[in-house]
């Protein structure tokens, strides 16, 4: 995590002086949704970096509910698009007052909280929001929803935060709509107490929206001189994609899509161009000018990092002494574990000793000269308590069975001199890159290994890894049929034209394209049309978070002061925010 003064400034000041968008940005979009907004975003990343380019923006943010999973990779993916990244979070707030409180004591009735939007300005703020967003998670047994509370900001700070209302779904909204005024001017002045004028009041205009509501609001936010801005909280591309988001949002209510009663969003909930917005908001210009300061107050960038491990020897105020102490228990282990191994299980034809004490030495001093002699320590440590424990272990895949060093210390039971299996495939110099070890362990006490890890290394710095479930062409179809009320035979006997083959989906465009009969069944019945096209618009769209089944992460201090952190409500265990290719891009191994 590094703060980038550069990109903020330079893209800032590229906003008055250079040339198209630059000279006239016009607006800039501070709460777009991404996929990562769990069936509700229905925007990858992909798509709103290519609309921002297609249309000239200098900038764009981010705001996905109450999750930070996207933050490096959109951060790293707009950047290398010229874009700058404006990372926020849409967090839902527990305002702690009276009204909330009356409102939360009825026969434990699930209230929805109102939300906030809190983006990252500076490094210092970026850390905030991941503390309050992994709090949200990690202490949020036994409430109904993920949220953050009003205490939380006030005892923390708020320092490097910008923050926004919420408009219509925010705590001062909520309580002018409820009718009560002194309400929601004594939470816009609890708002102004926690973040000063780094507060903006929030405006949108979806669909027919409440101009007299919309007006109440100017008028407080004039009377406590608190800045408009305006947003266009989008969670689709265009408006040709509103009835399958439609039909994405009644999947994720489990509810039909005939149901008028259901929540809905408007069509207007697309990623609108600048243009667009200059138009709608140009009465209040103040409130378009506002989301170009707030893109200038940003500057922060997230950025990858290199390898994070702890100490195996423990901590130290020297690294460099703590660093000599590796590198000495690595040598010890391996030599001895070397003569264990040549005493046990002899050499391979045709070498000497002295040649396994050549090659063990030329490894050692890589892995020195690459900083990994923890790397192995841990991996050793571990691998050598469950075969202690009777825990079975496999003997090592990949390209870590062709070190030496590896099979010294146990962690592989492959001699690679008896195969000629090269150590330069599994690390090298010249390819700088995380040594990886492939180790089965026994599915049935995989768990007892972890929790030896989490006792070892301490358990706010030991982790899972998340995965996302994503709705592939089958599950897709079943889902969208469900909420059209098309009856299950038909739905089942179309999902059957689909090729299944999990290791390699099928889109469902290409099945269409393939088989006659799902063309034939589209032209006889325009509900299958109907199938067959939302189902291809929400294909790939990620349903669902989990936890890979072995994949941890270990690192040199609590997890969340390096990345934001999840937990699985199926296991007591903090998860990474992060999937397992941007959480190692983050530093954690």
């Amino acid at each position: 995590m590094t703060g980038n003064q550069g990109i903020g400034q330079g893209i800032g000041q590229g906003f008055g002086h250079g040339t198209g968008a630059a000279a006239d940005p016009q607006f800039v979009h501070l709460r777009v949704h991404s996929a990562y907004s769990l069936l509700e975003g229905a925007l990858p990343l992909k798509k709103i970096i290519g609309k921002a380019v297609a249309d000239d923006q200098p900038a764009i943010g981010i705001a996905d509910t109450n999750n930070l999973f996207a933050a490096l990779e959109f951060s790293q993916k707009a950047a290398d698009d010229g874009l700058q990244p404006i990372i926020g979070c849409q967090l839902s707030i527990d305002m702690e007052d009276e009204a909330e409180g009356e409102r939360r004591g009825h026969a434990h009735q699930f209230v929805k909280l109102p939300a906030i939007v809190l983006i990252a300005a500076t490094e210092d703020g970026y850390a905030r929001l991941v503390e309050l967003v992994s709090r949200a998670y990690l202490e949020g047994e036994g409430h109904q929803q993920t949220r953050i509370s009003r205490s939380w900001l006030a005892a923390g700070g708020t320092t490097g935060l910008i923050a926004l209302t919420g408009a219509g779904a925010g705590p001062v909204d909520m309580a002018l709509k409820s009718g009560s005024p002194a309400l929601a001017e004594a939470r816009l002045q609890a708002l102004i107490e926690l973040f000063g004028d780094r507060l903006y009041a929030e405006l949108q205009r979806h669909g027919n929206y409440d101009r007299r509501h919309e007006n109440r609001m100017i008028d407080l936010a004039y009377r406590l001189d608190i800045p408009l801005v305006a947003t266009n909280e989008a969670f689709f591309p265009s408006p040709s994609d509103y009835d399958a988001h439609d039909a994405l949002m009644a999947v994720a209510h489990n509810a039909m899509v005939s149901d008028d009663s259901r929540f809905r969003l408007t069509p207007d909930h697309y990623l609108k161009s600048r243009k667009e917005m200059a138009a709608l908001f140009a009465d209040l210009p103040e409130a378009l000018e506002n989301t170009i300061e707030v893109a200038r107050r940003c500057s922060f960038m997230l950025k990858t990092r290199g390898p994070i491990l702890p100490r195996f020897t423990g901590a130290s105020d020297d690294p460099e002494e703590a660093e000599r102490a590796e590198v000495a228990e690595l040598r010890r282990q391996a030599e001895e574990g070397l003569e264990e191994r040549l005493a046990k299980l002899g050499m391979a034809p045709g070498y000497k000793e002295e040649d396994y004490r050549e090659r063990l030495a030329f490894e050692l001093g890589v892995i020195q000269r690459m900083k990994f002699p923890g790397y192995f320590l841990i991996v050793a440590d571990f691998i050598k308590w469950a075969k202690q424990h009777d825990i079975p272990v496999g003997p090592g895949r990949g390209s870590g069975a062709g070190s030496l060093v590896a099979y010294a210390l146990t962690i592989t039971d492959v001699d690679p001199m008896r195969f000629s299996l090269l150590f330069e495939r599994f690390l090298n110099p010249e390819r700088v890159s995380m040594p990886d070890f492939d180790i089965d362990f026994c599915q049935d006490r995989r768990e007892e290994v972890i929790r030896y890890v989490q006792q070892k290394y301490g358990r706010e710095q030991v982790a899972q890894i998340i995965t996302f479930g994503s709705l592939q062409a089958r599950a897709a179809l079943r889902d969208v049929g469900r909420v059209l009320e098309m009856p299950y035979g038909q739905v089942d006997k179309i999902c059957k034209l689909v090729p299944n083959n999990p290791a390699n989906p099928t889109p469902l465009s290409k099945a269409i394209e393939e088989e006659p009969r799902l063309q034939e069944e589209a032209e006889k019945e325009p509900v299958v049309a109907r199938l067959l096209d939302i189902a291809q618009k929400i294909e790939g769209l990620y349903r669902h978070a989990s936890t890979h089944a072995a994949g941890i992460v270990i690192g040199d201090r609590p997890l969340s002061q390096l990345v934001p952190m999840y937990r699985d409500p199926r296991s007591d265990m903090p998860v990474t925010q992060f999937n397992m290719k941007w959480v190692e891009q983050a530093g954690l191994v």
